[in-house]
């Protein structure tokens, strides 16, 4: 039996303490793309709708794809935002309303728009409304997800990526397709239960790659062999969302019983909520990063100096000054730094010529309270580009991108990648294909939180993570909740 199934990848994670909007232009600038167009530049990478095609394709899927669209991690999305990219998909919906047997949707998990506070729960309203309670509906998310109730009601199939670099990407929707493939021939009736703590986040922001969440990864894929069992999920939520349905949860994606399904879920809370002091990241103040990069002896590789605070990809703004102040004031030989965010400049930088001196007032603009005012800074002018590249990491490969109008600049022995949009660095392309080599500096400078490990660790020799004191700081405490509900660990002291 061939079926039908609508698709779509429609993607934000939203902080709510940006003063930067998710509207239009932005998810332009990452991109928007309908159709067979989403499917051909999308269909071969780290994605969700390669894995639902490569469930579909050999099942012998109708797939309607509607639209692939996301932006950079920022402010809420906007309700103007919001309704074009939804509506795209609400429309599709309409077109094959009584066709379609199965919805497929590449989510995030953590937006939030002007006017709710869960966007993929309002997007799963409006499906629902067109297509019925009865056609099954599968989603996939970044395990930074917060997963509110309205999501798992909504929803038959939720199933969160398991790595954090996220390497599965492509995997996952292989996982939640095949579950829709059972659930559409009658063979399952999914559900997906969840539990929660009252958390603002995991202890370690959900890395995968060491800590506590190593087992836990273990431990939910052993029960997903359990009879009636299809995937289990385990989300370290997004913390810098002010919303009252903020956190970790876990999901068992399930039929048969619930009651058993229900208390490994809470078993896996339960952990996550008893270890939620063991922190293992260690992060350095600027002054201590620079300082051990001044001595830094690249035998092995380069040093990396990770800023999380100012990561794009938690909704920083990219142009923190603190870590690039550093760096140039030490006077650090043979580095590079990147991205430093800023439009204003990367404009003026292409009226000149590469090769002149060039004075520029760098970064800092955004919110000068936050990070570290602008540098007032004269250096060479390297080269001039469009932004353009392919990344070719476990994350990025295949997939095409821009920084927009960007420019490197040379000041002292250190080279800068100004960029007019926003992301964070989790490539070596992001920096190879603009003429900077990251694995042969003897220290990369770099915002971005986790991301980087998946391309930057086979090349370094080591790598730092410091805190600029930036919007992303990992200092919860520091940010003004006034929605979240109380009380929540680590805002208010609890037993």
């Amino acid at each position: 039996m061939s079926f039908t199934v609508l698709t779509a990848e429609f993607s934000h994670e939203s902080n709510t303490f940006s003063r930067c909007p998710a509207d239009y232009a932005a998810f332009l600038d990452r991109g928007v793309s309908l159709g067979e167009d989403a499917i051909a530049a999308r269909a071969e990478a780290n994605t969700p709708i390669a894995g639902f095609l490569d469930i579909g394709r050999p099942a012998g899927w109708t797939i309607v794809h509607a639209i692939s669209a996301a932006a950079q991690p920022s402010g809420p999305v906007t309700r103007d935002a919001f309704d074009r990219i939804a509506g795209v998909i609400i429309e599709a919906a309409k077109a094959h309303a009584g066709k379609i047997d199965g919805v497929l949707l590449g989510l995030h998990g953590a937006m939030v728009t002007e006017f709710c506070e869960d966007g993929e729960g309002e997007l799963l309203d409006r499906v629902r409304a067109v297509l019925g309670p009865e056609v099954p509906i599968g989603v996939t998310l970044d395990p930074h997800a917060n997963v509110t109730r309205k999501m798992t009601d909504l929803a038959d199939i939720v199933v969160s990526y398991k790595t954090y670099p996220h390497v599965d990407m492509r995997e996952i929707g292989r996982l939640a397709a095949g579950i829709m493939q059972r659930a559409m021939s009658g063979e399952i009736r999914p559900v997906t239960l969840r539990a929660e703590r009252p958390m603002l986040e995991e202890a370690n922001g959900g890395r995968t790659d060491i800590g506590p969440m190593v087992e836990r990864i273990a431990r939910a894929r052993a029960y997903e062999k359990e009879a009636g069992v299809f995937a289990v999920s385990v989300n370290g939520g997004f913390g810098n969302a002010d919303i009252r349905e903020v956190g970790p949860t876990v999901l068992v994606t399930c039929d048969g019983d619930r009651e058993k399904h229900q208390a490994f879920a809470e078993a896996l809370m339960d952990d996550m909520w008893q270890r939620r002091f063991e922190k293992i990241t260690q992060f350095r103040s600027v002054e201590d990063a620079v300082a051990e990069a001044r001595s830094y002896a690249a035998t092995s590789g380069p040093l990396i100096i990770a800023d999380y605070a100012d990561n794009p990809g938690g909704g920083g703004y990219g142009d923190a000054t603190g870590l690039l102040k550093g760096m140039v004031e030490a006077d650090l030989a043979d580095a590079c730094f990147g991205p430093m965010v800023d439009p204003e400049v990367a404009a003026e930088l292409h009226r000149s010529e590469p090769g002149s001196t060039v004075s520029v007032r760098l970064g800092g603009k955004t919110d000068p309270e936050i990070g570290g005012g602008p540098l007032d800074l004269t250096g060479t002018l390297v080269s001039l580009s469009d932004g353009d590249y392919v990344g070719d990491g476990p994350m990025m490969g295949g997939l095409q991108a821009s920084w927009g109008p960007c420019a490197v600049l040379r000041v002292g022995d250190i080279e800068i990648l100004v960029t007019t949009i926003r992301a964070q660095m989790n490539d070596l392309q992001q920096f190879r294909a603009f003429g900077i080599d990251p694995a042969g500096k003897r220290v990369v400078g770099l915002k971005s939180m986790q991301h980087f490990r998946a391309a930057f660790e086979p090349i370094a020799g080591k790598v730092i993570v410091c805190d600029s004191g930036a919007l992303c700081t990992p200092d919860l405490g520091k940010l003004p909740y006034r929605r979240v509900r109380r009380p929540l660990h680590p805002l208010d002291k609890m037993a």
